[in-house]
């Protein structure tokens, strides 16, 4: 089905990944008992099927859990690039941590990367990996300087690459910085494997069970929404955003936002490549193989969570470059994803603070999650086992980098107290029998703010918009169908249950007579 918009393009109605199209994916229960195992993981995208398959290979009892289903978050709207190239940032990185440590977080990637290769050689998983070059490209005259300085870090931290003057995707672009010899792959046919042998190792992997706190004991209990527990030795969050906070004030200590992905036909050849641009709105082109044609991934126009332009207006932006630049009219797919950013951009890994070694957290990613996951799922595994991995000094989540934390820290939570105060003083007009099908909208509700969503049968949801997490104001997402926090980025559906956190706690429903 699809749906036309202001902007001439023809959009599939709703937004579904094309990576869980055609794709039979095992169902599992609940969690229904009290369980004792050695390591608890929660959260069952990459991350967390990884190192459950990394544990239950050395013989460690594991049990994997999710709020939703496995493989429906972030992993599962992902663009699957498997690289070490997550943009101009090497040169950064350099200035703010030195080069020893920059280097650090290039190997974890690249070991990540040739992970990845070897487990799909050493299991023979048929997922469409390829290996292909990289390009960072510009058509910006002020982004050149960059490029060139990223290249010159190139050199220094021994990166196969540097900087060209073409690529194999005719994109206008006056320079590129190339990373040789990177991949993608179709993440849910590499990870459906994984699962198969956490299993065989007796590994225990339950859906629908949601984890709300850790009674931190001796060892840890993981408390489930419906008042089981799961005890073990080490407490693991690899959902996206950490289901336990536990004193490490994650949810000041980044910030989330959301990019767009159309999936467009392709009936031209593909010369190969993964391609990204240096500047903003960011432009990202890859392809992946759809039956004995092309898909291509067009993705990018990132913002804020819970700011910005109706979302839809995303999606017809790259679109409109599908078109221009690529002659493609023909959408498939859309989709859209939740990324989280570090005040200094390097993901969380380890301990989830310095004083409790058994409860770890795996969390921000960037926009970069297949290689950043998989090597934090290499660390945790070596924390659990050997007690210390490689790469604790630039991972560490207790690390507190005076430049460029304390700007972000400060910028950070400025902008979340402006968000809280002028949630609370937007003028409304609309009430809710103004509402239309398909519209989700602020309205006022017995002289007070709600917001309202009247779905396809016509019937009214309202909800109080004031977010359960710290009380700001959510926004609609008309492109998802979603409330969104533009302070930390929970995410609600129109009836106001919980999709993505730190919220733990749902809306509360209105009841609207019309």
């Amino acid at each position: 089905m699809t749906m036309n918009n202001n902007d001439n393009h023809n959009f599939p109605k709703f937004p579904e990944p094309f990576w869980r199209d055609d794709i039979q994916i095992p169902s599992f229960s609940s969690l229904k008992e009290n369980i004792t195992v050695e390591v608890g993981i929660v959260g069952a995208g990459i991350t967390g099927i990884t190192l459950a398959y990394l544990l239950s290979q050395a013989g460690v009892k594991v049990a994997l859990i999710d709020a939703g289903v496995i493989l429906n978050g972030t992993t599962g709207h992902t663009t699957a690039k498997v690289t070490a190239q997550h943009g101009v940032i090497y040169d950064e990185f350099i200035s703010h941590f030195g080069e020893e440590k920059t280097k650090l977080y290039y190997h974890a990637n690249d070991q990540a990367r040739a992970f990845i290769k070897d487990t799909v050689t050493s299991l023979k998983i048929d997922c469409d990996f390829k290996e292909q070059d990289a390009y960072i490209y510009t058509n910006s005259e002020q982004e050149l300087n960059k490029l060139e300085k990223e290249a010159k870090a190139y050199e220094q931290l021994r990166i196969q690459g540097g900087l060209i003057e073409s690529m194999p995707l005719q994109l206008p672009m006056k320079k590129a910085v190339v990373m040789r010899n990177q991949a993608q792959f179709h993440p849910i046919k590499y990870l459906l494997p994984l699962v198969e042998e956490i299993q065989k190792a007796g590994g225990l992997i339950y859906e629908n069970t949601t984890a709300v706190n850790v009674e931190e004991e001796d060892q840890p209990k993981i408390i489930t929404r419906n008042g089981h527990y799961i005890a073990c030795k080490y407490a693991v969050s690899c959902s996206h955003f950490p289901f336990y906070d536990g004193m490490g004030f994650y949810f000041a200590r980044m910030h989330p936002e959301r990019s767009y992905i159309v999936a467009v036909k392709s009936e031209q050849p593909y010369p190969g490549g993964m391609y990204i641009t240096s500047e903003s709105p960011t432009r990202s082109v890859r392809s992946t193989p759809i039956g004995s044609e092309e898909l291509l991934l067009l993705s990018g126009d990132g913002h804020k969570t819970g700011k910005g332009v109706n979302t839809i207006k995303h999606y017809a932006a790259l679109a409109q470059f599908g078109k221009d630049v690529l002659g493609l009219t023909d959408i498939r797919y859309r989709w859209s994803a939740q990324d989280l950013y570090t005040l200094d951009k390097v993901p969380y890994v380890g301990p989830i603070t310095s004083t409790k070694e058994n409860i770890l957290v795996a969390t921000g990613y960037r926009k970069w999650g297949m290689t950043n996951s998989t090597a934090a799922a290499m660390m945790l595994k070596d924390l659990i086992l050997e007690g210390r991995h490689l790469y604790e000094d630039i991972f560490t989540p207790s690390r507190f980098v005076p430049d460029p934390s304390i700007k972000e820290l400060v910028k950070k939570n400025a902008d979340v107290a402006v968000e809280l105060v002028k949630g609370k003083f937007e003028r409304i007009d609309k009430f809710p029998e103004d509402v239309k099908v398909g519209e989700g909208t602020h309205v006022k509700v017995n002289g007070k703010k709600a917001g309202a969503f009247r779905d396809e049968d016509g019937k009214l949801h309202c909800v109080d918009t004031t977010c359960t997490h710290m009380g700001c104001e959510v926004e609609w997402n008309d492109g998802e169908r979603t409330w969104d926090c533009p302070c930390h980025g929970s995410r609600f559906s129109p009836e106001g249950d919980v999709i993505e956190g730190p919220a733990d706690q749902p809306l509360k429903k209105l009841a609207v007579d019309e």
